[in-house]
């Protein structure tokens, strides 16, 4: 495997990636067409948009990170695995990749958000309002939400916004530093 900016040649094959990854797990991507604006997005000046390779040259992963809070701060959008590479160190060797390029840019922070839109976590279906903190503090998984591959490769979780995609839909915020 190896990681190399996304080119334009490489534009309809990870808008596919990011669309079957994210089929039935999130309404961001709903057709070929969404997935595509967000790849080309990802292209615009100032952001890092890196694609993981396999032997054959395929794309197998995909990352992009926007730079914000003066490049201070950047937020990793999207991260994507194809589902039969997952657990095998590509999302790690991304998440690795890009933290490295912040690093080189002056970025202090790493953040992602990571959305539950189908009760993935005992956050899905709550209302948090009464106590957002308590409820960040006992997190459980209940059916493989990413948020603990991002836990597993450095981050904490900084904070959660309920009912971002709707009533007991939070969007759970994550933060590493790149730079101690």
């Amino acid at each position: 495997m190896r990681i190399v900016d996304l080119t334009r040649d490489r534009v309809d094959d990870t808008a596919a990636l990011l669309q079957s990854a994210f089929r039935g797990r999130s309404d961001e991507w709903p057709d070929a067409a969404a997935a595509r604006r967000t790849v080309d997005a990802s292209l615009d000046a100032g952001n890092i948009s890196r694609v993981a390779l396999d032997d054959a040259d395929d794309v197998i992963g995909w990352i992009g990170a926007m730079p914000s809070y003066r490049g201070n701060v950047w937020e990793i959008h999207p991260i994507v695995v194809a589902r039969e590479r997952r657990r095998t160190g590509v999302g790690r060797a991304l998440i690795g990749d890009v933290e490295r390029l912040v690093r080189e840019r002056g970025g202090l922070t790493l953040w992602a958000g990571s959305d539950d839109e189908n009760g993935e976590t005992s956050l899905g279906g709550a209302d948090l309002y009464d106590d957002i903190a308590g409820a960040i503090q006992t997190i459980r998984n209940l059916r493989g939400h990413p948020y603990e591959f991002f836990l597993n490769v450095g981050f904490r979780i900084a904070g959660v916004l309920p009912d971002a995609n709707g009533p007991g839909k939070p969007d759970i915020f994550l933060a590493k530093p790149v730079v101690r």
